[in-house]
């Protein structure tokens, strides 16, 4: 990146940081506000596209906006899989006691809570091979990233996962 594409992104952050923050706050809460905040300003920084931005400004609110509804999209997907309180089909067939049931719900509980604190690359990364069984290649090929950061995506949710199980 030249330094003068440096400098106009440090400007353009500087000008529009609070606005973006309180605008994603409002949307997705205050935890996952900054990650897309950080998101909206690398997506600038990655872009290649030739033709100039004419209004800097309403394409960064746009971008956030846009990486906002992901999110939320992205949750919604989370909820279809994993539900707090659900207890896997085995466990419920399995005639296990009320403690073992009990038990099995916190885990699920906790696994929910851990999976919904992904960032929401992550999560995406996650959903997508944990339950529509896409390879790293082809979850790579399908977000536009390399198969080495879906390795470290699927590296992260793991780790969450297992620690709040743990």
């Amino acid at each position: 990146m030249s330094k003068t594409k440096g400098r106009l992104i440090g400007e353009l952050f500087e000008r529009n940081k609070r606005d973006l923050l309180g605008c994603l706050t409002r949307r997705v809460g205050h935890e996952d506000a900054f990650d897309l905040l950080q998101e909206t300003f690398m997506r600038l920084m990655r872009r290649r596209e030739i033709e100039p931005i004419v209004d800097e400004d309403a394409y960064l609110r746009t971008t956030a906006i846009n990486l906002a509804r992901d999110l939320s999209r992205h949750r919604k997907s989370m909820a279809k899989h994993v539900a707090p309180g659900d207890i896997p089909t085995e466990i419920a067939e399995a005639g296990l006691d009320p403690s073992q049931i009990c038990e099995a719900k916190e885990s699920v509980r906790l696994y929910y809570a851990a999976l919904t604190g992904l960032p929401p690359k992550c999560q995406e990364v996650f959903i997508l091979r944990r339950f529509h069984d896409l390879s790293p290649d082809e979850i790579a090929h399908r977000l536009g990233i390399s198969r080495n950061m879906v390795l470290k995506h699927l590296r992260l949710a793991l780790e969450r996962c297992h620690a709040a199980l743990d």
